[in-house]
């Protein structure tokens, strides 16, 4: 059974300047600084598109991990979707939108769909360790995301 995790995240800042930051591969790797986290595009742009795909390669639970994903849905700057391709889950499905609020910022919501293998091992390992641990890395991205997007606001 998947698990869905999703996190909310006001920001002041356009949706464009806030979508355009979650599809850039740096301001991603510097965002998850502390697990050591890499970005390696298919097409070598640091900013992804429609059809992209970037594998990521950092250290979590101790452990080195290798995921790739592609960007499987782009609706700028309202929506995109990223899904693995290959990598330790058997889905994973992350569905970024961002809602502007009348002229105030933007409502960022992250939408992630996983399942993990090994059957129902993997659905308790999932509940109980890997999407509480998904939704703090997500909730730091945001926070991340935030302050970088309203320091352009402000300059």
């Amino acid at each position: 059974m998947p698990a869905l995790i999703e996190t909310v995240s006001f920001i002041h800042a356009a949706p464009s300047v806030v979508f355009d930051l979650e599809l850039d591969v740096d301001v991603h790797a510097a965002s998850m600084a502390g697990s050591q986290e890499t970005a390696t595009t298919s097409s070598g742009r640091r900013q992804l598109t429609v059809g992209d795909e970037v594998t990521f390669r950092a250290r979590h639970f101790g452990v080195r991990w290798r995921m790739t994903s592609r960007i499987t849905a782009y609706e700028r700057p309202h929506r995109f979707v990223d899904e693995q391709t290959r990598g330790p889950f058997r889905v994973l499905r992350h569905e970024h939108h961002f809602e502007e609020l009348n002229g105030f910022g933007t409502r960022m919501t992250d939408r992630m769909t996983i399942s993990a293998p090994m059957g129902p091992l993997g659905a308790v390992v999932t509940r109980v360790l890997i999407a509480p641990y998904l939704r703090r890395l997500l909730k730091r991205r945001a926070s991340h995301i935030k302050c970088l997007a309203e320091a352009r606001r402000r300059a």
